[in-house]
């Protein structure tokens, strides 16, 4: 893996864990040669993330679209930040550029990036592993949820074990190879 789409919230949140996560997620993937690809902000768990990459000697590719840009929270020492038009595109080429996904905390932009490439797995569009960072349990609803939709038939099994769980960075590493 040499590109790790990362998907977290432009907020910090209320738990320091958060923040801890990104910041070694940021790190660790510096370490291995693993470029992060993220969406170009340079605040909350985004730019947490992206300033340990880059502190770390790591590159860091943003894909923000214009309307954000204008409101200045662009991150402006990655190592390329690329403007798009809008956030699909924005979904799009995070997947393009990606050889895996994870979802850090994160609100309903986190939710919905990352539902749309579990889908598109699901759809054959990519084969590319999906993941969520659990961090202090933040997604234990969220895979409740799923779990409820699988045993109720509204999910499959192989689609339900397609979208990965870590529990820490290291094991994150660990499932990705």
């Amino acid at each position: 893996m040499k590109q790790l789409a990362v998907f977290c919230g432009s907020a910090l949140g209320v738990d320091a864990r958060f923040a801890g996560c990104a910041r070694e997620l940021g790190r660790e993937a510096a370490a291995r040669g693993i470029t992060i690809v993220y969406g170009g902000a340079a605040i909350g768990l985004m730019g947490v993330l992206a300033d340990a990459a880059l502190a770390a000697g790591g590159q860091v590719i943003g894909v923000l679209p214009r309307h954000l840009a204008g409101r200045e929270i662009g991150h402006q020492a990655l190592t390329r930040l690329e403007l798009v038009d809008s956030m699909h595109a924005r979904k799009a080429r995070m997947a393009e550029l990606a050889d895996a996904f994870v979802a850090l905390p994160g609100g309903i932009g986190t939710l919905d990036e990352l539902m749309e490439v579990w889908t598109w797995l699901h759809l054959g569009l990519h084969a590319k592993p999906v993941s969520v960072l659990n961090v202090g349990g933040f997604y234990d609803a969220l895979l409740a949820w799923i779990d409820h939709a699988a045993t109720a038939g509204l999910i499959r099994p192989s689609q339900r074990n397609a979208l990965r769980v870590a529990n820490n960075v290291n094991n994150l590493f660990e499932q990705l190879g």
